[in-house]
């Protein structure tokens, strides 16, 4: 069990006030989602350039937070920020201390969360031929998402192909740093729930809705709930997000008796 949070923010000039609640936002979601996750902690931002920053630590997200690094990383999210990324990590493969196995991930041009287990990534990492960095599964994801980019962008044609040699547990959110103003999100079999703000133009994210809950009804009411089904492949554009896209996706049948035979689900509207 992992807590997967973020906001992704739509084309907008921004006053100081409403970044700093985005901002504020993120941060609480963060130190909810520990309770999934207290063994590491790691966020992201990815700008409309493609630059983009990632910090991570072995250590619950309320040490984390005290961190400069933290402070200094976040300081630094601006109108030009995209996607704002966390995750709190429970390890369920690959040695917690090392930082190549916490999320945020990078695989080549993709950066990534994921909350589950691929069970026969170390399969498709050799089936594929694709680079390895870290130990964890999660990786093999980002990876066949990078292997799949034409001219920038995760084809998501390919990339859900490949997904359906994935057995296991997966919900992920990603982005191309070349394709910056893109986040995919994947709901899978595993939890992850979305608001959208009109007037901030921002959708938040995570893991357990009843964090979404707490954080969004403290001080704004405004959050409409974004509804989506499990085992769907949605595509958010930076520059209209209320409109966007969604496909069905499979997993491979599981290989252990008593495991799940085949997801689908969401509705193609593309």
């Amino acid at each position: 069990m992992c807590g997967q949070l973020g906001v992704i923010c739509g084309t907008k000039e921004r006053q100081p006030e409403e970044r700093s609640y985005l901002k504020w936002l993120f941060i609480y979601l963060l130190l909810l989602s520990e309770k999934r996750g207290p063994y590491a902690t790691g966020i992201s931002w990815l700008k409309d350039d493609g630059s983009h920053s990632i910090f991570k630590r072995p250590m619950r997200a309320t040490m984390f937070i005290k961190e400069k690094e933290f402070v200094e990383v976040i300081s630094k999210v601006d109108d030009n920020a995209t996607w704002l990324a966390g995750h709190t990590r429970w390890p369920t493969r690959g040695d917690v201390n090392l930082l190549a196995n916490a999320h945020p991930i990078r695989a080549g041009v993709v950066i990534g969360t994921h909350n589950g287990t691929i069970t026969n990534a170390d399969g498709l990492f050799e089936q594929l031929d694709l680079p390895r960095f870290a130990e964890v599964d999660s990786e093999v994801i980002f990876r066949m998402a990078d292997a799949t980019l034409r001219d920038g962008r995760i084809d998501l044609g390919a990339f859900k192909k490949r997904l359906a040699l994935c057995r296991g547990l997966i919900s992920a959110v990603m982005a191309s740093k070349l394709d910056p103003k893109t986040v995919v999100v994947i709901k899978g079999n595993k939890p992850l729930e979305l608001r959208y703000h009109p007037e901030h133009r921002a959708i938040v994210y995570a893991s357990d809705p009843a964090y979404l809950d707490v954080a969004l009804t403290a001080r704004d009411t405004g959050w409409q709930e974004i509804k989506t089904r499990p085992m769907s492949l949605m595509t958010f554009d930076c520059e209209n997000l209320p409109k966007f896209t969604s496909r069905p996706f499979t997993l491979a049948a599981s290989d252990r008796l008593g495991g799940f035979l085949r997801f689908t689900g969401g509705t193609d509207n593309e």
